[in-house]
């Protein structure tokens, strides 16, 4: 058995396919069939199960492989450390980050971080919250921006920032003439809410102290799947929302339609942070990561310092 190996089987775990993975892996699909096979033969147990439609991984290949993604890590933190002693922050930096930050946070970032550590290569993916800690567990990214907290001893996080939520609505709402908005002006108004996944219809509904969805009427089919949508929808008269105050930046904040101002309502924020891998190496460049959002952070969110540790529970 030796790294090779282990890069095969993840590839298929990956893919469930071999043709693909062969792809991945530069070699021809016989060469990676072959390879895992005559592993498979060493260990005495079948890591994947074929059919001619499908390869699945049997419980005692999903075994093996949490070892041998922890392995490769491992064998590529040898590189990074190897390669620390001329640059510790060179080389790829895997980022996730959910929908509701990524397309507001992530451009205030990049430019910056290239210029200021230009060896640095980030390489970022969106996705929901559970999918990126699955991710962020199988080692396929090596840090995620979230709006949760995350209680799981395998993960560490800094905290980043508090963001507010702001209250959005159409521009001839009754909202328009108030200079406050308070949890009881909410009451009897359609709040409209993110599709089940997204954290910010969770957020949202802590907000505005609603226990459940609408399972009835006009407003429970509502459910976007992106905040640019839900913006819509409330230009279209629909209803209102609450939005991140990063999200001030996007383009919507320019059109007439739409008004948003802070809510006067206690705790109506969330907190962002920087979740990782506590087995992860490369620390440092975590904290230039961190470092950098926090410079370049708008006045509409409340920085908490130099990506302060989250305490364990």
């Amino acid at each position: 058995m030796n790294l090779r190996d282990l890069k095969y089987i993840i590839a298929v775990a990956d893919t469930h396919h071999f043709g693909k993975a062969a792809e991945r892996c530069f070699v021809s699909q016989p060469t990676l069939s072959g390879q895992i096979k005559k592993l498979e033969q060493e260990l005495g147990v079948a890591v994947f199960e074929r059919t001619n439609r499908s390869v699945e991984i049997t419980p005692a290949g999903d075994a093996i492989l949490t070892h041998a993604r922890l392995i490769m890590e491992q064998a590529d933190a040898i590189l990074q450390l190897a390669r620390a002693h001329k640059d510790p922050l060179a080389g790829p930096l895997r980022i996730g980050a959910i929908p509701t930050i990524s397309p507001y946070l992530m451009p205030l970032v990049l430019i910056p971080l290239r210029k200021q550590h230009p060896q640095m290569k980030p390489v970022l993916s969106e996705e929901l919250t559970d999918t990126l800690l699955k991710r962020l567990h199988n080692h396929e990214i090596d840090a995620a921006l979230l709006a949760t907290p995350v209680d799981d001893a395998e993960f560490g996080s800094l905290a980043l920032f508090d963001e507010p939520f702001w209250i959005a609505y159409p521009r001839d709402h009754r909202f328009y003439t108030k200079d406050r908005i308070r949890l009881r002006d909410l009451d009897n108004e359609n709040l409209l809410l993110l599709a089940e996944g997204h954290c910010l219809a969770r957020q949202a509904m802590d907000v505005c102290h609603i226990k459940e969805r609408q399972a009835q009427g006009e407003m429970a089919d509502l459910r976007a799947s992106s905040l640019e949508t839900l913006i819509q929808l409330v230009r279209a008269g629909f209803g209102l929302t609450l939005v991140p105050a990063l999200a001030m930046r996007g383009s919507w904040t320019t059109d007439s339609g739409v008004v948003a101002q802070p809510l006067a309502i206690a705790d109506a924020s969330r907190r962002v942070s920087l979740v990782f891998r506590n087995s992860f190496p490369r620390r440092a460049a975590l904290q230039a990561f961190a470092d950098t959002i926090l410079a370049h952070l708008p006045n509409t969110v409340k920085p908490l310092g130099k990506g302060k540790r989250a305490a364990k529970k």
